[in-house]
């Protein structure tokens, strides 16, 4: 946090015995460690919430931008789809235009009588 030498800081220590002397000395100093201390919480509690703060910020940028693929993606595979189903349709009308109706009716089942609804959920057999 400071840039002190050795040699500044035996200079600073021998003004503080000086002046204060040898009685006072210790006790200045247990009350300098103590604001020390207490300017490294506060300066360590200012920079973990500011930290907290650009990480909410970064995950909320990455989920705006998985939004925006996602929607780019769904846009893609819709315009995929429709392209896909006018592409059927267009084959499927060439299709009848050249076969004409009559190709294109199914016959009646030749196979085994089915189960059909009669409308009340029940089954005729």
């Amino acid at each position: 946090m400071f840039d002190f030498s050795l040699g500044e800081m035996l200079v600073v220590a021998l003004v503080a015995l000086v002046v204060l002397g040898p009685e006072r000395l210790p006790k200045a100093a247990r009350f300098a460690g103590l604001w020390v201390r207490r300017a490294r919480a506060q300066w360590h509690s200012v920079r973990t919430e500011l930290e907290q703060e650009l990480a909410s910020e970064e995950l909320k940028r990455s989920l705006q931008e998985g939004r925006q693929v996602l929607a780019a993606t769904r846009s893609q595979l819709q315009d995929s789809l429709h392209d896909a189903h006018s592409q059927h349709l267009q084959e499927l009308s060439e299709h009848t235009g050249e076969a004409g109706v009559e190709r294109m009716h199914v016959p009646a089942s030749t196979g085994p009588a089915t189960r059909t609804d009669t409308g009340t959920g029940k089954y005729d057999d």
